[in-house]
């Protein structure tokens, strides 16, 4: 099927948040679809949106997400701006999208998954190890706050949020002794070395989805769909399933503390996840390897393993920001 090709003059629009990462996440599909298709990089425009996530007061302010609107403060303004004609396309983090997308729009190109792991930042420390009883350590992820406070109930666990820059800037502030940050944002801002360690995913199960990034585009948009599909990466493509399947059956929302990887060796896939209480006083945790094809019907399965493991109230409130 022939698609008029975007121009200098009528440039294909990549809506995407301002932050650096996203910028560079952003270039990246720039640079990827302009080499897939031989287009200059001027045949692209990258249109910048503010989102309700990005308002300085919010990160500022260290609320839980939870408190503030959940997944959908780093999407909703771009996602309307996209089923408005405004942007062709949008680059997103998958590690930040809502399982299910508005009506009109569709996300089904991952481009090839970075470093899943999450990172260790610290100053003044070279690992979790060393932190002293009682150390102050940042994070707005309630996944990465439960898994501590099941490893490391003496750590005093503060609210902290905002880009690399701003979280750095904050350690050196001394807000915190360290904080956690994905090694795939760092890879891909080109700070690798902000790392102190980088964690296992066998001592800390990382986000769902974490390292990958999702191009979403208007279901009825056969132009863009085709040029994504030249560039999506089908073993992240087949990971996710397995993984947003997994998270979909469970929640889903920033409100609960989920971990989940997908990891892919020939014909299996193995299906890692974890669900844990709020205040880190219990983990669940399921591992299974199956076929490849049935990675979306494992991780549907496992959530539901994990649900009836955890009872009613498993992931209630109560009070522990």
């Amino acid at each position: 099927m022939n698609h008029v090709m975007p121009t200098p003059a009528q440039p294909l629009k990549i809506g995407t948040r301002g932050s650096p990462l996203a910028l560079a996440q952003a270039h990246e599909t720039r640079d990827r679809l302009a080499a897939a298709f031989q287009l200059p990089p001027e045949a692209f425009e990258i249109v910048v949106i503010k989102t309700t996530g990005d308002n300085r007061a919010l990160i500022d302010a260290d609320k839980p997400l939870k408190e503030l609107g959940g997944k959908g403060l780093f999407t909703k303004e771009i996602e309307e701006a996209m089923l408005a004609g405004a942007i062709d396309i949008a680059v997103h983090s998958m590690k930040d999208m809502p399982v299910l997308q508005p009506a009109g729009l569709v996300l089904d190109c991952y481009l090839p998954r970075e470093d899943v792991r999450d990172a260790f930042v610290s100053l003044g420390h070279a690992a979790l190890a060393d932190l002293p009883q009682g150390a102050t350590v940042g994070s707005s992820s309630l996944r990465r706050r439960a898994q501590l406070r099941a490893r490391r109930p003496d750590l005093n666990l503060v609210e902290f949020r905002g880009n690399v820059q701003t979280r750095m800037k904050k350690l050196g502030d001394g807000v915190a002794d360290a904080t956690f940050l994905a090694m795939a944002g760092l890879r891909r801002l080109g700070m690798a070395e902000v790392a102190k360690s980088p964690i296992a995913p066998e001592d800390m199960l990382p986000a769902v989805a974490q390292g990958a990034i999702g191009i979403e585009r208007r279901a009825a948009d056969a132009r863009a769909a085709n040029m994504l599909a030249a560039i999506h990466d089908h073993e992240t493509g087949l990971r996710l399933a397995a993984e947003r399947a997994f998270l979909a059956g469970l929640d889903g929302s920033c409100e609960t503390p989920i971990a989940g990887l997908a990891e892919l060796s020939g014909n299996s896939l193995r299906l890692r996840g974890e669900i844990l209480r709020p205040d880190g006083s219990e983990v669940l945790a399921d591992d299974i390897t199956v076929p490849v094809a049935e990675g979306a019907q494992a991780g549907a399965e496992m959530a539901a393993r994990l649900r009836e493991r955890a009872g009613p109230g498993f992931f209630d409130w109560t009070g522990l920001a």
